[in-house]
C-alpha cells in the first residue's frame, strides 16, 4: 500500500514538470508580433483585397509592414485591437506599419480614415509629407496630394437643449404622475379582518 502511494506521487510530480516545461516553451516561442484583423467590405460576398499581393477575405490576419490594396468597390477596415481601427477605401494603396502602441503608414493611392486609435496615425504621401490624423480624420491621396478631412459627426454639445428638453419632460411628467390623483389617507382607520386559524 505504502508503495502504490510512492508510485502516485511520482506520477503526479512528472506529470506536472512535463506541464510546466510544455508552458515555458511555448511562452518562450512568442515573437511578440502584434497581429491585426482584416474585414473586408463591399458589395457582394465575392469581395476581396490583396495584402502583399495575396488576395484574402474577411477575418485574415494582419502583420505589420503589410501592403493592401483594395479594388473598386471593395474596401477594408483594419482592426489592431487596443493600438486602432482604420479604414481603406475603395482604390487605396496603403503600406501599414503598426506596434503595440502606435499605427503609421504610406498612402500610394486613395484614401485611409481612422475610426479610432490610442495615438494620433501618422500617414505619409509622396507630395505632402505626414499627416497627423486622430479619430475620424482622414487622409486622401488625389492626384498625389493629400489633405486630412474631418469626418461628419453629431454635435451633441451644440444640441445641449434638446437633451435638457427631454430631461425636464421626463422629470416634469414624473413628478405629475407622482401627484395625480394621491388619495393616500396615511393614518385613517381601516377594518383589517383575518381569516380564523
Amino acid at each position: 500500500m505504502n508503495s502504490k502511494l510512492w508510485i502516485r506521487k511520482a506520477l503526479t510530480t512528472g506529470l506536472m514538470a512535463a506541464l510546466v516545461v510544455t508552458y515555458s516553451m511555448v511562452a518562450l516561442a512568442n515573437d511578440g508580433k502584434t497581429a491585426g484583423e482584416i474585414v473586408v467590405t463591399g458589395n457582394s460576398d465575392t469581395s476581396a483585397v490583396t495584402v502583399n499581393g495575396e488576395v484574402v477575405k474577411s477575418g485574415r490576419a494582419i502583420f505589420s509592414t503589410s501592403t493592401i490594396s483594395t479594388p473598386e468597390g471593395s474596401g477594408a477596415i483594419v482592426n489592431l485591437g487596443k493600438v486602432g481601427r482604420i479604414q481603406l477605401a475603395p482604390n487605396t494603396n496603403f503600406t501599414l506599419s503598426f506596434d503595440n502602441a502606435a499605427i503609421s503608414g504610406d498612402l500610394a493611392s486613395g484614401s485611409v480614415t481612422v475610426l479610432n486609435a490610442a495615438k494620433s496615425v501618422s500617414v505619409s504621401t509622396l507630395s505632402a509629407g505626414v499627416v497627423e490624423l486622430n479619430a475620424g480624420e482622414t487622409a486622401t491621396a488625389d492626384s498625389g496630394t493629400a489633405s486630412t478631412q474631418t469626418a461628419t459627426t453629431n454635435n451633441a454639445h451644440g444640441n445641449w437643449w434638446v437633451y435638457a428638453l427631454i430631461v425636464g419632460g421626463a422629470i416634469t411628467g414624473i413628478v405629475w404622475a407622482a401627484n395625480e390623483g394621491n388619495d393616500n389617507k396615511f393614518g385613517s382607520t381601516a377594518v383589517v379582518t383575518s381569516p380564523t386559524r
